[in-house]
């Protein structure tokens, strides 16, 4: 499942941003958001996704359930 940032929680401070492997985040209206089609959990690059080990705001970038978890491709 990709993550999502949780917008109100969102401090604007960009630190996810540059840490995505994938480039899956960008800034929209002052906060951030993961594109789900781009987010991989960060498997493949890291032991743990790269945004949610930076955000300096716990449980702002979390597990979205709404989609399928992400398959890497053999």
């Amino acid at each position: 499942m990709p993550f999502k940032i949780i917008a109100s929680q969102c401090t604007g401070c960009s630190a996810c941003e540059s840490e995505c492997p994938n480039a899956a985040i960008t800034e929209k209206g002052g906060t951030f958001v993961i594109d789900p089609k781009k987010c991989t959990e960060c498997i493949g690059h890291f032991d743990e996704p790269q945004c949610m080990a930076v955000c300096p705001v716990d449980n702002t970038c979390v597990i979205d359930t709404s989609f399928a978890r992400y398959q890497v491709r053999a």
